[in-house]
């Protein structure tokens, strides 16, 4: 997917730094590891601070279904071409009951029809913010049928921080 793979930033690799011993402990506390992206992130250690608060409610403090929230990150990850992400992410939907065979059906360039209802919905939110940023009147009270105001703050807020952390890897070259 990306043509040039040379990371754009150096990595700061964990203990090297003291100023950022704190946000690393969290880092760790939380993911168990401090992977590639977060050797790019702590380059800033505010941004890697907020970056890791964020993302750990987007993705272990909402009441967005596992298998709905990988579906929108893997989908988010393809239309923005990050590679990265998407294999990062692969692990992760299987874990939550997504089938290969919807892991590859989220690489099509149209929603297929190996979806559920609610996957489709939420797959469709996923394009018209990832695509057009605008989500249409109709979608949004399709969207807000099948979930409540928390819900669709959720759901949005996934698809908005996912589309946050590929281009970021895309901008800085993290291919792997």
């Amino acid at each position: 997917m990306m043509t040039n793979t040379r990371i754009r930033v150096p990595l700061v690799l964990p203990g090297t730094r003291p100023d950022l011993a704190e946000v690393e402990a969290r880092i760790m506390a939380e993911r168990g590891r401090v992977s590639l992206l977060y050797q790019v992130l702590l380059n800033s250690g505010p941004i890697a601070s907020g970056w890791e608060r964020m993302l750990t409610a987007v993705r272990n403090q909402t009441g967005v279904p596992a298998d709905l929230r990988e579906l929108m990150i893997l989908r988010v990850a393809v239309l923005n071409g990050a590679g990265f992400e998407f294999d990062a992410h692969v692990p992760h939907a299987q874990k939550a009951g997504v089938s290969m065979e919807k892991v590859d059906a989220v690489r099509a360039t149209s929603i297929a029809d190996v979806f559920e209802p609610i996957e489709r919905l939420v797959l469709e939110l996923t394009d018209a913010m990832t695509r057009d940023v605008k989500v249409p009147d109709a979608l949004m009270a399709r969207i807000q049928q099948h979930f409540d105001p928390k819900g669709v703050v959720e759901i949005v807020a996934t698809v908005a921080a996912y589309n946050m952390v590929s281009r970021l890897l895309v901008a800085l070259n993290v291919a792997h």
